[in-house]
């Protein structure tokens, strides 16, 4: 089973969001994490190396991913959504976004 890390700044409104859209797919683990440290569920080398797949909404994510837990990023594949922080949590748009954007690494 594939195991998907989305990776936001404060983990409380993309990555929460990405989650919670993908969670109820049997085929795949998810989680999610913030690049900052008073993030809700701050990222953790532990996080890293669980993930095969890491989503990342911004390029700054990605830049901090790869300075911060380069040594845990040797499995993991790093993709870049995109996605700037203009939504709320759950916001349909937001949820459209991340669909059209994630499905086609995932199906």
């Amino acid at each position: 089973m594939k195991k998907i890390l989305f990776v936001c700044s404060q983990n409380r409104l993309r990555s929460p969001t990405a989650e919670q859209v993908y969670s109820t797919r049997r085929d795949i683990e998810v989680a999610s994490a913030g690049t900052n440290y008073d993030a809700d569920t701050p990222l953790t080398y532990e996080l890293v190396a669980w993930a095969d797949v890491i989503f990342v909404m911004e390029k700054t994510h990605r830049t901090k991913l790869q300075k911060k837990f380069k040594d845990s990023l040797k499995a993991a594949k790093v993709i870049c959504l995109d996605i700037p922080d203009d939504y709320e949590f759950m916001d349909p748009e937001l949820i459209a976004l991340l669909k059209g954007r994630v499905s086609r690494y995932l199906d």
